[in-house]
């Protein structure tokens, strides 16, 4: 059996960067995209979000690269939503996204990181943050 340990701070967004995740919708969202996640084997430590992205802790599993669980994640997510018809308009996110490796050390520093989104972003664009992730 094999025994994989690789933690990721995944980031995406929404098409555009459309404000769409209001606070109404979001915390669905965000559930779901966690128990849709462990049906692929891939476990969502923790996940936040704002207006215009998301933010997951997760652990990869062994049977899938990145790409593949963003995929996942996000194609899944944006489905589910234009099926459930939770925004005003069709959903889509954006192509890229950002992952990182983190260190099991720094778990609970990313953790609180992702925590605080709301708090974050009074002040500090999302292009900002990702200069600033991209940097680290």
């Amino acid at each position: 059996m094999s025994i994989v340990n690789i933690y990721i701070h995944l980031v995406f967004s929404t098409k555009k960067r459309a404000p769409l995740l209001t606070k109404s919708i979001r915390k669905e969202v965000l559930m779901h995209i966690k128990m849709n996640a462990q049906k692929w084997g891939v476990e969502i430590d923790y996940a936040n979000g704002y207006y215009d992205h998301i933010h997951c802790l997760l652990k990869l599993p062994s049977t899938m690269n990145m790409a593949d669980t963003a995929q996942v994640i996000k194609g899944e997510s944006s489905r589910w939503i234009n099926m459930l018809e939770l925004t005003p308009t069709y959903f889509q996110w954006q192509d890229d996204y950002f992952a990182e490796s983190i260190a099991e050390r720094d778990l609970e520093r990313v953790r609180n990181y992702i925590k605080n989104q709301e708090e974050h972003h009074k002040d500090l664009a999302f292009e900002r943050e990702m200069e600033m992730l991209s940097k680290l």
